[in-house]
C-alpha cells in the first residue's frame, strides 16, 4: 500500500536517525541533507538504499543527486511508489 507523504517522511527520519544519529525531528521537509542535516555522500547512499527497501522503491544513482532536500526525497519517493 502507498504511503502518503507524511507518513514517507517519518519513515525517511527513522532511516536518518539510525544512519546518523540526528534527532527524527530534525528532518523536515525544507532541510537540506548536506547543509542543514550534515550527510555525507557515504551516509546519503546507505540512507538511499534503506529508503528503497523500506519503501519498496528504486531510486537511482543518477537520481540521488537531485534529492538535495527532505522534500525532494519524500517527492520522489510518493512519486515512485508502485
Amino acid at each position: 500500500m502507498a504511503m502518503n507523504e507524511n507518513e514517507i517522511l517519518q519513515g525517511l527520519a527513522e532511516i536518518v536517525n539510525e544512519e546518523t544519529g540526528l534527532d527524527a525531528a530534525e528532518v523536515q521537509m525544507d532541510k537540506s541533507f548536506t547543509e542543514d542535516l550534515d550527510i555525507d555522500s557515504l551516509s546519503m547512499m546507505t540512507i538511499v538504499v534503506n529508503a528503497e527497501e523500506k519503501f519498496g522503491v528504486r531510486i537511482p544513482d543518477d537520481e540521488v543527486k537531485n534529492l538535495k532536500t527532505v522534500r525532494d526525497a519524500v517527492s520522489y519517493i510518493n512519486g515512485a511508489q508502485g
